[in-house]
């Protein structure tokens, strides 16, 4: 039997590792923890700031680094502190902002706050999904830029995802880079910033090269991640721009994608 052929797994969480119900299957586990018996690292890059994301870590047992909010937070999750936070310019962020609304309407927008207790403020008209996950709804329309920000979310009433990211990025890419993170999320992050340069920091505390590094994921916001890394996996539920850029598909976050491609990779 070969050894593994990587030193470090970065994996996506929502439409990736977690399934629908944000459980993460018994195969999938499994398959994890034989691939950092054979020497690889695992690291969680999720869109998700930290308060959304370590509950999901504590849940599996998870106690390395995790690169959180796309790429702004590298946190370690053992030790549950923030090791690195970049935060938006809340000046860019409201210039951003009124661009885009002068290009296509009235928005509905959230907020993240920075920190490991950071708030999720919804705004009036702001869909979402239901869950667990907490937040705090807000009509003061001042409240949202009262403290630091790692990023805004924002909808249309009518225009799609791809539409409303499409616009958004021609209107103020010069200012904030512009992802979609799923269905309904489309993300004002600081310019430059990416899961790519998240995972980058993490990786180099670890003394792990790109090189050395399979990636999965599902959504465009994945792209740079697979740019980065030496292999990248799309899963068969992803975004088509994904796939298009990914070395391999696998199968669906609800059929093991993750694990099957790991468990050949263990057995090669």
């Amino acid at each position: 039997m070969s050894p593994f052929p990587y030193r470090l797994v970065a994996t996506d969480l929502d439409g990736t590792l977690l399934r629908a119900d944000e459980s993460v299957s018994a195969r999938t586990r499994d398959a994890l923890t034989a691939a950092t018996a054979a020497g690889a690292a695992h690291i969680v890059v999720t869109g998700r700031a930290v308060p959304w994301t370590r509950h999901i870590l504590d849940d599996l047992g998870y106690e390395g680094l995790a690169v959180c909010g796309q790429g702004a937070q590298v946190y370690h999750a053992g030790e549950h502190r923030l090791l690195t936070s970049l935060t938006l310019d809340r000046q860019l962020a409201g210039l951003a902002l009124s661009k885009i609304e002068a290009e296509v309407g009235s928005l509905a927008v959230a907020a993240s706050r920075d920190g490991l207790e950071g708030e999720v403020l919804i705004g009036p008209g702001y869909r979402v999904q239901e869950g667990p996950l907490p937040y705090v709804p807000y009509e003061d329309p001042t409240e949202l830029w009262a403290a630091p920000l790692t990023k805004l979310y924002v909808q249309h009433p009518t225009l799609t995802d791809d539409q409303l990211t499409r616009v958004a990025r021609e209107t103020v890419g010069g200012l904030v880079d512009v992802v979609m993170a799923g269905p309904g999320i489309v993300e004002i992050v600081p310019l430059g910033l990416s899961k790519a340069t998240g995972l980058s920091l993490a990786a180099r505390r670890l003394g792990v090269k790109a090189a050395e590094t399979i990636a999965f994921g599902d959504m465009p916001n994945d792209i740079p991640l697979f740019g980065w890394a030496a292999h990248g996996v799309a899963m068969a539920n992803a975004h088509e721009e994904l796939k298009a850029v990914a070395d391999e598909v696998t199968a669906s976050n609800e059929e093991d994608g993750i694990a099957v491609v790991l468990e050949r990779l263990l057995q090669a």
